[in-house]
């Protein structure tokens, strides 16, 4: 039953970006993240979006409100949901290609699926992002030593705040 309900979520998920990617383009915007999450009555789906010089508080309304109307539109997700639209913040995440390419160079913390060297999670500097016989890696450099991370692997990536 998790496993199709995992299967479910992926699904909901990549048709969201697929619906509300065009819409940020068209509005001078960058779709960052997409998150779909079950909760016992209704869905929760968080978007995370960014332009040159910030999110505005009315931008988040206006996307919310126009995206609400394509997902309605479509019934994705199935049922009541309530949705969240925000900024990626100071800590953001870090899913695609391209912001993995972006950040080199910057603090960030992340966590994979299974142990590599003995640890799950990494908190150190983005030193490259590579791609190796189609297997692509992230190299993050804790306490002077480079740890290669497969990007299939990655649970969690995101910026570290940097005071």
């Amino acid at each position: 039953m998790k496993k199709n309900m995992d299967t479910a979520i992926r699904s909901y998920r990549e048709q969201i970006w697929q619906l509300a990617e065009p819409l940020l383009e068209a509005e001078g915007m960058e779709l960052i993240h997409v998150e779909c999450l079950r909760a016992k009555s209704r869905w929760l789906v968080r978007i995370y979006m960014d332009k040159e010089g910030g999110v505005t508080i009315d931008d988040c309304a206006e996307i919310s409100n126009q995206l609400g109307d394509i997902l309605d539109v479509h019934d994705i997700p199935p049922g009541p949901y309530t949705m969240e639209v925000s900024s990626p913040g100071l800590d953001r995440p870090l899913t695609r290609d391209k912001d993995f390419l972006k950040y080199r160079g910057k603090q960030v913390r992340v966590t994979s699926s299974e142990k590599l060297d003995g640890v799950k999670n990494f908190r150190g500097t983005l030193a490259d992002f590579t791609e190796e016989n189609g297997r692509k890696f992230l190299a993050v450099e804790m306490a002077g030593k480079i740890h290669r991370i497969p990007k299939d692997l990655v649970v969690k990536a995101n910026l570290e705040y940097e005071s």
